[in-house]
């Protein structure tokens, strides 16, 4: 997910081709929050960094729980071993910082809110860009600090993993439900796995807002 060609929201595979399917620059990113470290938000994220290696060296910063540089300085040796720190660790023009209950980030304010993802958690975000709030949960059950998240912010993306019952996730239902408690969010739904929900987007789709 990339908002105004600046943002990217996590970063899943395969991220590059499909920036480059939709238009979207990927040296323009300023900043990359990120939810949780799972591989389906992450595994996309090596190929993104080359192109920001060798092709476009514009300043770009990470944002994410503790240990945020830890976790991705050893995905990208594991995907490069000694190549990444002899070679293209200079080149990388990166800057790694752990998200704050509220603060700024290339420029951006946001505000972080912790919720409930198996035994790891998740954060989510509260992004204010042009004057809206976008909330954006990354993987979350439908606990109350969701809400918080998405309480009066004008377009919130948020999970809804599957129908009947979807452990550490949140189902269709409980999706609906939430919805329903804020009529005033515009909400947009993605990490489905199997069927649809009312809201759902779809892979490579541009929204205008």
């Amino acid at each position: 997910m990339v908002v105004n060609g600046r943002l990217l929201l996590d970063g899943g595979a395969p991220l590059l081709p499909h920036m480059k399917r939709v238009g979207v620059d990927p040296g323009a990113i300023d900043a990359v929050f990120l939810t949780h470290f799972h591989g389906d938000h992450t595994l996309g994220l090596p190929p993104f960094v080359l192109h920001r290696v060798f092709i476009d060296q514009r300043p770009l910063t990470f944002i994410g729980p503790d240990g945020v540089e830890e976790r991705l300085e050893a995905l990208w040796e594991v995907s490069w071993g000694q190549d990444w720190t002899k070679v293209m660790r200079p080149k990388f023009n990166v800057t790694y910082s752990t998200a704050e209950q509220s603060g700024t980030v290339a420029g951006y304010e946001y505000e972080t809110i912790k919720l409930d993802h198996g035994s790891s958690g998740s954060n989510g975000y509260r992004i204010h860009i042009n004057g809206r709030v976008l909330a954006y949960s990354g993987d979350t059950e439908p606990t109350a600090p969701l809400d918080a998240l998405v309480d009066g912010a004008d377009v919130a993306i948020v999970e809804a993993t599957g129908p009947g019952d979807v452990f550490s996730h949140m189902s269709f239902d409980a999706a609906t439900a939430l919805k329903h408690r804020h009529p005033k969010t515009r909400f947009m739904f993605n990490h489905l796995y199997s069927g649809t929900v009312d809201g759902a987007v779809t892979d490579l789709q541009v929204i205008e807002v």
